[in-house]
């Protein structure tokens, strides 16, 4: 199944921006994660400081003000900024999902406007392809973007949108040309200063609470027709284009959770004593720490080639089984970060079922990670389909 594009190599840049993003994330960021769990508010804070050490986008090219930094790189800093605060890391990570989309099929105009305002900190992107009555499902969305004159008009409501309402910019997928289904499918860049832009109520959630969920909703948004990106009738080929490198940040989320969650473990089982020894000292617990972190660096090195194999196909490599790779690091890491962070509440007994540890916060932070971009029952459709194309 493999093709070349999947070697991948943890350079020594890669190991100085994982320790500059650890340390951020253990100085300012996990101190803040039960608060920003407990209060459900977007971290502010967090951004102020993910802009001011420009880990808040780090995937923008250079020659729009970012940092140019490589799939692997985004990867690592998401795995990081997780590690610490689930919520926090749906900042890089949703900047990304919602501007890789201008990045492979946007004019040069979309471009210049908006990637030096992500890039900046000014403002957040965020993407809107799920409705109420097409999640899975996406190509049924209802949609409609109208032509008229030099302008389109844009009428539908998008749901589970993160980041929706702090983000200042949206990817939207709506239907240009009704009854062909996908191929009628075009993409837009959406503001939210747009008239008839709103917003329905923040989502009550298991976990992932410091990152809004909110419907975007659209009543006759006019806006003006170069804000589409691509071709008419590209947009659903963009989408899924667009899934093919950002479930691999997805699967780096999911990573970052499980890790935190072993780490606190490894330490804890260290502390605890029972029957006059450390609870790591008993072969069971011994047994459960090892699949744990077996199945955390085997979920680790599935998702840095698909990293790579995401950075070639960015440079324009054909890459043909990205999307295989993509969907099985997501999978994989995910169903990993769930078991793991499970057993890690499992470990600390009574604690890690309250709150006072953050097992069970990154236990229901890992859930989400099984669940958006994409369920696991679809990423398993979509290898599946891979292997028997």
């Amino acid at each position: 199944m493999s093709e070349v594009g999947g070697l991948y190599n943890v350079s020594e840049e890669h190991e100085m921006l994982r320790e500059a993003i650890r340390a951020l994330a253990d100085e300012k960021i996990a101190p803040r994660a039960a608060e920003t769990d407990e209060s459900g508010e977007f971290p502010w804070d967090v951004y102020k400081d993910l802009v001011e050490a420009g880990f808040h986008a780090v995937h923008v090219p250079e020659q729009y003000g970012g940092e140019g930094a490589d799939a692997l790189a985004a990867v690592i800093v998401i795995e990081e900024v997780a590690r610490a605060c689930a919520s926090s890391s749906l900042i890089p990570a949703v900047n990304k999902l919602g501007t890789v989309p201008l990045l492979l099929s946007a004019s040069e105009q979309i471009k210049s406007t908006y990637l030096p305002k992500v890039a900046s900190g000014e403002s957040l992107f965020a993407y809107a392809l799920s409705e109420p009555e097409a999640g899975s499902d996406a190509a049924g969305m209802k949609t409609r973007a109208v032509r008229d004159g030099d302008d389109y008009v844009l009428n539908g409501v998008k749901m589970w949108i993160s980041n929706a309402g702090v983000a200042d910019f949206y990817t939207v997928m709506a239907v240009t040309e009704p009854g062909i289904g996908a191929r009628g499918i075009s993409a837009f860049v959406v503001e939210k200063a747009d008239a008839g832009v709103s917003f329905g109520p923040k989502e009550k959630k298991l976990g992932i609470k410091g990152s809004p969920t909110r419907q975007v909703i659209m009543e006759d948004v006019r806006i003006p027709a170069w804000r589409m990106i691509g071709e008419p009738g590209t947009g659903f080929k963009t989408a899924l284009a667009t899934l093919d490198h950002t479930r691999i940040t997805i699967a780096a989320q999911a990573l970052g959770i499980a890790q935190g969650a072993l780490d606190y473990a490894i330490g804890y089982v260290k502390e605890r004593k029972q029957f006059g020894k450390a609870i790591g000292e008993f072969q069971g617990v011994q047994f459960m720490l090892a699949d744990m972190a077996m199945k955390l660096e085997a979920a680790r090195q599935l998702t840095y080639a698909a990293a790579a194999k995401s950075e070639a196909a960015m440079h324009g490599a054909q890459i043909k089984d990205l999307t295989f790779f993509s969907s099985a690091a997501k999978c994989a890491a995910s169903d990993a970060a769930m078991e793991i962070t499970t057993d890690a509440v499992q470990l600390l007994g009574g604690y890690g079922y309250t709150s006072d540890f953050p097992a069970e916060r990154m236990m229901r932070d890992a859930k989400i990670t099984q669940i958006y971009e994409g369920t696991n029952q679809i990423q398993r459709m979509v290898m599946a389909r891979q292997l028997l194309k």
